[in-house]
């Protein structure tokens, strides 16, 4: 990335609180924790916006692909918003695109990717994206 994002250039915001075990010994948040909070960030709309049955529902979504590129350190007890949005909407998958925010900073701190493929829980075989699903992401696309 050539730039750093901007908090104008996501859709929609989720909170996440640092914990005391997200830190390493460098005193900064871990980078394979950033995964874990794009992983939240993603399923907590998808839950709270489209309806996603991660328990009993037909249709689950594998992550396929992910990046992360970082500009600023984090670190706990630091509050963040996560911003997402939707690069790439297409029949089975989609491309998030996050940006990791210090709260109420404008400028992100890292900013990544990850792409979901929706299957069919039973046979593991890609299905289109479920009507309620693409609603939600519809509304964050770019």
């Amino acid at each position: 990335m050539s730039e750093t994002p901007q908090r104008h250039d996501y859709r929609h915001f989720q909170p996440i609180t640092t914990r005391w075990h997200d830190n390493d010994i460098y005193g900064h948040v871990n980078n394979v924790t950033y995964y874990s909070f794009f992983d939240s960030a993603v399923n907590s709309y998808l839950i709270e916006q489209g309806g996603l049955d991660i328990h009993d529902g037909e249709v689950v979504g594998f992550v396929v692909s992910s990046s992360c590129d970082y500009f600023a350190s984090i670190a706990y007890p630091d509050l963040i918003e996560i911003g997402l949005r939707v690069g790439k909407l297409g029949n089975s998958s989609v491309q998030y695109e996050l940006g990791v925010f210090k709260a109420g900073e404008t400028e992100a701190c890292a900013a990544g990717r990850f792409v979901h493929v929706f299957v069919d829980r039973a046979s593991n075989r890609p299905v289109p994206i479920p009507a309620s699903l693409r609603q939600a992401m519809e509304r964050l696309v770019v």
